[in-house]
């Protein structure tokens, strides 16, 4: 079960545009941040200015949480994916062309943006990750420890 869940995760994320990221700023305020993102696995990427508040809150405090589920829904047939997990700043250049390179197909525009000399690239691993699946009965959800 454990292992069909988590390509149910898999899956899901990699057919979705959007996460909704929460941080905690340096006076231990939650912040939520829209982005969007890419996944490889049940590991997401998502590029930044390093400068912004999202970039600067994982500096001081690399746990987050992220959700991404669907826009218009029927209460009753809810799915989406919960997960609370370690930022990190990307400095493997493979993983960085690598994280790119699916960002640019992902989302064709990012090849027409400015460069940007303070981009960074950060990726999120899971540590804990919960698919809802409100259609097996009001809040099911599956727990999954990474």
């Amino acid at each position: 079960m454990t292992e069909e869940i988590k390509k149910v995760i898999e899956d899901y994320l990699k057919n979705h545009e959007w996460l909704n990221l929460g941080t905690v700023d340096g006076e231990g305020r939650a912040v939520v941040h829209t982005m969007g993102y890419v996944s490889d696995g049940a590991t997401v990427y998502f590029g930044t200015n390093k400068n912004t508040r999202k970039a600067q809150n994982i500096m001081n405090n690399p746990s987050v949480g992220y959700a991404v589920d669907e826009d218009d829904i029927e209460v009753m047939s809810i799915t989406g994916v919960q997960v609370q997990g370690k930022a990190s700043f990307v400095t493997d250049m493979d993983e960085m062309n690598k994280a790119g390179q699916m960002m640019a197909e992902k989302f064709p525009f990012v090849k027409d943006m400015p460069a940007d000399p303070d981009f960074v690239m950060i990726k999120v691993e899971p540590l804990e990750a919960y698919y809802l699946d409100y259609t097996k009965g009001f809040g099911h959800r599956d727990q999954i420890n990474y």
